[in-house]
């Protein structure tokens, strides 16, 4: 059943348009959940990553390894942490690209920017949290 008629419901579409964003709409799109701790501080479940950020990887090869992210690849849909990389062939260490959704960030770098977002975002939990409650 499809709910907004604004929004098309076509894998092909959605594919499309997810591999074709431009690289601030990856920004969005490459989010991660924050930590419990962060969560619960912040009332804030997600943030788009950056640079900077101390993550956890929860998912894959790497899982429960904890590092800074060093790079934030949006091109490859990739987040490159500090100390995870691997050898190839001709002995050159290369970064191994970690899909942003299988990490936690457990810090955030914060900068004045950053610190609106996390307000907005909140107010709009609340906002959510209020009409959910009226819903009974």
């Amino acid at each position: 059943m499809k709910y907004s008629t604004a929004v098309s419901s076509s894998r092909r579409k959605s594919r499309k348009a997810h591999f074709g964003a431009h690289s601030e709409a990856r920004r969005k799109i490459m989010s991660a959940n924050l930590s419990k701790e962060l969560q619960a501080r912040h009332s804030v479940r997600s943030m788009p990553i950056r640079k900077d950020d101390e993550v956890m990887i929860t998912r894959g090869l790497y899982k429960t390894r904890e590092g800074k992210v060093t790079a934030v690849y949006r091109k490859k849909w990739v987040v490159h942490v500090e100390r995870i990389s691997r050898e190839k062939a001709n002995g050159a260490t290369v970064p191994v690209g970690i899909p942003a959704s299988a990490l936690c960030i457990t810090k955030l770098k914060m900068d004045k920017d950053r610190k609106a977002t996390l307000e907005r975002k909140a107010r709009k939990e609340k906002k959510e949290e209020v009409t959910m409650s009226n819903v009974d």
